[in-house]
């Protein structure tokens, strides 16, 4: 079959593949990398969003106690994220609020509003490894995962309950980070973590987070409706059920400045 005269002058100006220059093939580390930054371009847009959130604590004996909170976040192009919890139920945590500052290269801003004495309570750096309200949630673990946060190296494809994931292992910059890696399964449809496992500074396996119930909103951004963190070392566990998602609310910086935490209602 005669080719096409223009498909033969392409074929004329293509060098020969002998002469060909050989594709770089990534490295571990440049692939991890890679992914991480597409996980990130395909979570960037939204903009701001208010949700409701549930949270359960469990202890090593299975004894439940419940909180209800409101949630707001609100994107912040070239840094991180800022966020706002506030604590509705039950009475003794009423009025808690936690603001959260997250930057990409620097140690986050973090603040916790305490009503039963009027003051807002700064969370130092070297406490970010902290339980938060007394759930298997550190600080860190609340602030957006910004791409420089971490070094990373991938690992290997797997098949997870039917989903093809990546397996990505990440390692925390910031020197007073509770964790020495990460490695986070990672759904190679959605772009989005199905389980992260998080290992202490003996690099023991300390916790694991699952996501589940993913829903698609402005049929772009994923979230789950339910995350179930479990520490191994303790038996305890904790989880966290949204509800009421809303995206491109309105909300500006002004809704997260620390005054904020004092008028949240």
């Amino acid at each position: 079959m005669k080719k096409p005269v223009w498909l033969l002058t392409l074929s004329l100006l293509v060098p020969s593949p002998y002469f060909l220059p050989v594709a770089h093939a990534l490295t571990p580390e440049e692939r991890g990398l890679e992914l991480a930054q597409e996980m990130d371009r395909r979570d960037t847009g939204w903009g701001d969003m208010k949700s409701e959130m549930l949270m359960v604590l469990r202890n090593k004996h299975g004894q439940e106690s419940t909180r209800r909170l409101r949630g707001r976040s609100l994107e912040v192009t070239g840094d991180g994220d800022k966020s706002l919890s506030i604590f509705d139920e039950p009475a003794d945590v009423k009025g808690t609020a936690f603001l959260s500052f997250t930057h990409a290269t620097q140690p986050d801003d973090q603040w916790l509003y305490l009503p039963a004495l009027k003051r807002v309570k700064r969370i130092a750096s070297a406490n970010k490894s902290g339980p938060f309200m007394g759930s298997e949630f550190a600080y860190e673990d609340l602030s957006s995962q910004e791409v420089e946060k971490y070094t990373y190296k991938w690992l290997r494809k797997e098949d997870v309950g039917g989903r093809a994931v990546h397996v990505l292992e990440r390692y925390p910059v910031d020197k007073n980070s509770g964790y020495t890696r990460q490695i986070a399964w990672v759904d190679e449809i959605m772009y989005q973590p199905i389980k992260v496992e998080f290992y202490d500074r003996k690099d023991s396996l300390l916790k694991t987070l699952t996501f589940h119930d993913y829903k698609q909103y402005l049929d772009h951004f994923w979230r789950p409706d339910r995350m179930e963190m479990v520490n191994h070392q303790t038996g305890k566990s904790t989880t966290l059920s949204w509800s009421g998602y809303e995206f491109k609310a309105g909300l500006s910086d002004a809704d997260f400045d620390k005054n904020a935490l004092k008028r949240a209602r």
